[in-house]
């Protein structure tokens, strides 16, 4: 055979090769609308920051909104795996939301990158949440930050007004150890739903506690109502939200009633105001100027991390997927869980990423910064 017959030929054999004409194809469910919208629309946004390939191979991103409901939000990801044969999910943006992707991520076998905050996503590990990660801080982690900072305020007694559901209840449940090992006494426990419009009443029931601090566990603009139904009957102590408020919408709707607010949040929304020699600090800077090339300046916010940093380890557990299987086929499914499993010491947006069999959320205290709201922006505690 000579040369130009040989090359012909293997030319042909990679046609027919597997990963000739692959694509990788990722299913984004995302709350664009309904009451965690200001949340979602970021998220969406930020999928126009995605790569075009990883790997060297093609990427096709399906984006969907859920409208801040678990059954469209299942609903979605069934059309990802059962019509658009994905390699992995990523979504959506509440711990509602997440939690109900879990069983469609463990029945298809596909890996889940979850972007809501709370444990109970990926805890505790079982056969579901095998195929589940979540490159979001732990709700549990972020209260630790709180009560940390509540301890050295000198603050004895805390109430807690949080939505009621699932994100509400995993903030619940973590604040009362934590306070109790801190000697702080919790008094107060009260509830609302994301679509109320008052809670007067909640915030008159808890006033008269005289708590020294109150945390407020919910996420977005619904997060104002208690913030400005509180400050309106004349709270005087000390206010604490949750990183789920950590976006322009949040500042614009409380107004004036945020000012003085303290909260944990992610690297990103404060990177410039970190160490010029923090990689994280340096990645989100690099991120966060990129999204505001994008939508304008002033639009930076924390949830960006929440969406970026789920296709950043992507990128990073593919190229070892593909030594087993091809985009769109389980064995490639299976290696990319497994790759992603193993990933080490990579830098994110939100922090030094270390997962493990044990441990799918992979962050430590790295990922963490107390912020107080000034003058209407986020500035670092000292």
């Amino acid at each position: 055979m000579n040369k130009t017959l040989l090359h012909i030929a293997a030319l042909a054999l990679a046609c027919f090769s597997p990963l000739a004409s692959a694509q990788i194809k990722i299913g984004v469910t995302v709350s664009e609308t309904g009451p965690a919208a200001s949340l979602g629309i970021v998220e969406k946004n930020v999928t126009r920051l995605y790569p075009d390939t990883i790997a060297g191979l093609k990427v096709t991103y399906l984006v969907l909104d859920d409208a801040s409901d678990p059954t469209a939000a299942v609903r979605n990801a069934r059309r990802f795996v059962d019509d658009e044969r994905v390699d992995a999910i990523i979504g959506s943006t509440t711990t509602p939301n997440c939690i109900a992707l879990t069983e469609v991520a463990a029945e298809s076998q596909t890996p889940l990158l979850a972007m809501g905050a709370g444990a109970a996503i990926v805890e505790p590990q079982d056969a579901k949440r095998r195929w589940v990660f979540k490159p979001v801080q732990n709700d549990g982690m972020m209260v630790d930050a709180i009560v940390d900072d509540m301890k050295a305020a000198g603050v004895k007694t805390v109430a807690y007004l949080g939505f009621n559901d699932a994100t509400g209840d995993g903030y619940w449940k973590t604040l009362n150890p934590l306070a109790e090992k801190a000697g702080i006494k919790v008094v107060a426990d009260e509830r609302y739903a994301r679509t109320d419009t008052s809670v007067a009443g909640q915030a008159l029931r808890l006033i008269p506690a005289k708590p020294d601090a109150i945390l407020i566990a919910a996420f977005g603009s619904p997060a104002a109502l208690p913030q400005i139904a509180l400050t309106e009957r004349g709270y005087k102590g000390r206010l604490y939200q949750t990183h789920g408020v950590a976006n322009n919408d949040f500042l614009r709707v409380a107004g004036k009633s945020a000012e003085g607010t303290w909260l944990p949040v992610g690297p990103l929304l404060i990177a410039d105001q970190l160490p010029p020699g923090n990689a994280v600090g340096k990645l989100g800077l690099e991120v966060a100027n990129r999204y505001e090339q994008l939508m304008g300046p002033g639009t930076r916010n924390t949830f960006i991390s929440n969406a970026y940093d789920p296709v950043l380890l992507l990128a990073q557990a593919v190229p070892v997927a593909l030594k087993s299987g091809a985009p769109g086929t389980k064995e490639f499914r299976v290696a990319l869980r497994d790759a992603l499993e193993n990933l080490r010491e990579v830098v994110g947006t939100q922090g030094i990423y270390n997962l493990s069999p044990t441990d799918h959320v992979g962050l430590d205290k790295r990922a963490r910064y107390m912020v107080r709201i000034e003058q209407g922006t986020w500035k670092l505690a000292k």
